[in-house]
């Protein structure tokens, strides 16, 4: 069965899905209304010669509270190496929809049950310049929690089950500056590297909207650590 069959579907009305936790369904209303503006100001509408894609943000009530379903991406990979992500990636000409893309996506790169997830929603389609993606981020709820490990090691080094609670820490928010002059949210979630870049600025502005951000210093500054070293 192709995943999107098998995966849950928010009703064409709008109105939150069964099944869907109480403190999510502010976000699953959010989804209808939010602007690609207000997620990415600076560059929120993809180029026509942008390549499709999606990522899946997807949310489960976890071991610690309800968690975000994160990945580490490996360190051999040309665009975005080490740094921490969303599962997803490209659209595949067989795949119905961006849902579609991001769950497969999932279950080929940590082994996600597509059954298993609901998805409740879509947001703005967002461009990514370094890799010119045009990102579509599919909200969803995974009803039966479980760690997960890398399926692909190409894409994938490490699974992470990161607790909302520790997220919307002030102690664990800080701004990043690239050499660029490009400056952004950050979060510490105890790797190497920090959550930063497009799947921060997409939490950060996501939590604002909700109100689920608590008050942060985004004066205090770190530099971007160095891409991770690749041994031969």
């Amino acid at each position: 069965m192709s995943p999107e069959a098998s995966a849950g579907r928010a009703p064409a009305d709008g109105s939150a899905p069964s099944g869907l936790p109480d403190w999510l369904v502010p976000l699953a209303e959010l989804a209808g209304s939010v602007q690609a503006e207000q997620l990415a100001p600076r560059f929120p509408h993809p180029p026509a010669d942008a390549r499709p894609a999606a990522v899946l943000i997807c949310f489960a009530d976890g071991e610690h509270g309800p968690e975000l379903l994160l990945t580490e991406r490996a360190p051999t990979l040309r665009n975005h190496a080490g740094q921490i992500s969303f599962p997803g990636g490209a659209c595949d000409p067989g795949d119905a929809d961006a849902a579609a893309t991001a769950l497969r996506e999932a279950q080929e790169e940590v082994g996600l049950d597509p059954a298993q997830v609901t998805v409740f929603g879509t947001l703005p389609t967002l461009w990514l310049p370094p890799s010119n993606f045009a990102v579509t981020s599919v909200l969803g709820y995974w009803s039966a929690p479980r760690r997960l490990e890398p399926v692909s090691a190409a894409e994938v080094g490490h699974v992470i089950h990161h607790p909302l609670r520790l997220l919307v820490d002030p102690d664990n928010r800080f701004s990043v500056e690239h050499p660029s002059g490009w400056r952004g949210p950050a979060f510490e979630i105890g790797t190497e590297m920090p959550l930063w870049g497009f799947t921060a600025g997409i939490i950060s502005r996501l939590f604002e909207r909700l109100g689920w951000a608590e008050p942060w210093d985004d004066t205090v500054t770190r530099p971007l650590p160095e891409p991770p070293e690749v041994s031969s």
